[in-house]
This record gives C-alpha cells, sequence and structure tokens, in this order.
C-alpha cells in the first residue's frame, strides 16, 4: 500500500471530483488522473482507480436504476466496446497525446458552440450513425487517455433528456465499461495487492464524494445541468489539450 503524503493530498481531491462526475456532474472526472500522476506513474494511478471508479458507478446506478434511455443505451454501449477493443489493439501505435488534443479541441468547441448558440430546442433521436460514431470515439479515448464521456455527452445533450434519464444513461454505460476494463488491467498486472489496498483507504471518501454529487444534482433543474456540463467542457477541453501538448512533448 501506498503511504507517501503526497499521493494522498493529491488522491484526495481526485476521488472527490470522481465522486462528483458519477454524481451527475460529468467530466469532472477527466482531471482525476492528471493529478495523481504527479504522485505515480499513470499507468499505476490508472490501475487504483479503477475499483474506486467501479464501486463509484455501483452507487451512483443504484441511485439511477433503471433511470436510462434505452434506444440511446442500444446505440452506445455496443458502440463503446468496439472503441475499447480498438483501443486496447492500437494503444502502442497511436499516441495519447494526439488523442488529447483533438478530445479536448472537440469537447471545448462544443462547449463554446452550445453556450454562445441560442436555447436549443430537443433534437429528438440523433442518427444511429451518428451515436456509433461518439460512442467508438468514446471507448476508444477511454481506453487510450482515459477519458469518453465528452464524446458521449456530444451524442446526448442535444436530444435533452429529462436530467436524471441524462445521468442514468451515461452511467449504466460506464458501470458496465469499466467492469470490461478489469481483464486488461489484470494483463498489465496492475490490479496487485497494494495498489488494490490503497484504493480501498480511499473507499469511504468515494463513497461520500459520490453521494454528494447524487445530492447537488437533484437539487438543479435540467436545463441548469446542462449548462453546468457545458461550462464544464471548457476547461476539461483545455486540461486535455494541455495535458496532451505535455504528453506530446510539444513544449
Amino acid at each position: 500500500m501506498i503511504t507517501d503524503p503526497l499521493f494522498y493530498a493529491l488522491a484526495i481531491p481526485a476521488v472527490i471530483l470522481v465522486g462528483l462526475s458519477k454524481g451527475g456532474f460529468a467530466g469532472l472526472a477527466v482531471l482525476s488522473l492528471p493529478l495523481i500522476g504527479l504522485a505515480i506513474s499513470p499507468v499505476q494511478g490508472a490501475a487504483i482507480m479503477l475499483p474506486i471508479l467501479i464501486f463509484q458507478d455501483f452507487i451512483s446506478t443504484y441511485a439511477y436504476w433503471r433511470k436510462w434511455d434505452v434506444p440511446n443505451v442500444r446505440i452506445l454501449l455496443p458502440a463503446s466496446f468496439v472503441g475499447v477493443a480498438l483501443g486496447y489493439v492500437l494503444a502502442a501505435e497511436l499516441p495519447a497525446g494526439a488523442v488529447e488534443i483533438v478530445l479536448g479541441i472537440i469537447a471545448a468547441g462544443f462547449g463554446i458552440k452550445s453556450l454562445l448558440g441560442k436555447r436549443a430546442q430537443p433534437s429528438g433521436r440523433l442518427s444511429r450513425i451518428t451515436g456509433w460514431i461518439c460512442g467508438v470515439g468514446g471507448g476508444f479515448t477511454s481506453m487510450i487517455a482515459n477519458t469518453g464521456a465528452p464524446l458521449h455527452q456530444i451524442f446526448l445533450m442535444p436530444q435533452k433528456l429529462p436530467r436524471d434519464i441524462f445521468v442514468g444513461t451515461q452511467q449504466i454505460i460506464w458501470t458496465i465499461i469499466n467492469c470490461a476494463k478489469i481483464v486488461p488491467f489484470l494483463a498489465l498486472n496492475q490490479l496487485t495487492p497494494g495498489n488494490l489496498s490503497t484504493a480501498l483507504v480511499l473507499f469511504p471518501l468515494a463513497l461520500v464524494s459520490t453521494l454528494a454529487g447524487i445530492w447537488l444534482v437533484r437539487r438543479v433543474s435540467g436545463e441548469q445541468l446542462y449548462t453546468v456540463i457545458y461550462w464544464l467542457l471548457l476547461p476539461v477541453g483545455a486540461m486535455l489539450v494541455w495535458q496532451g501538448v505535455m504528453r506530446a512533448g510539444i513544449l
């Protein structure tokens, strides 16, 4: 188990951000791994965070149980699995930095367009092709750069789903995907007793922060939640671009 105080000084805010994200403020989780990466390697950080993510996923899925949109799940879930598989196969071939830069530009651009544009009416169902593009892209970037939520949001948000349905749809998808990631992490020999015991120490904070996120989301309207997420996409996109630039060694 990790005993370095610096690690916990960074892991505590990281787990809180993930908990708020799992509660419904999707996007904040992208800031967690860069924080932990200041103390340990990104791979070890992802391995420690995976059990915490799954624990928080189960809490949030229980809170939003059956509050998901089945047609959207039927599109995004299989598409995301294809993306995860592609990411696993191509991980050694593609620079994660380039993926993060592109994803960051897309996320921030969508946020800016949505905030500056007129109040859009619900678009209804987007095309299955669009859903598959966003789903495959979300699963792929989740495997390559540990963040896939922004692309799923780009598909779901124009539909103006009710607040709980919007959150629940994302939650059931990422719960299943994160559970599936156990296999590659076992193959990488990263789910060691030391990493698992470190994750276990952070479980109480994970529980409290996720419940806090759920509590906060249920006190805002659907329109307010969408506006918050549009704004969150701006720093998240900027963070992804910066992280990609640094990872690629451009600066």
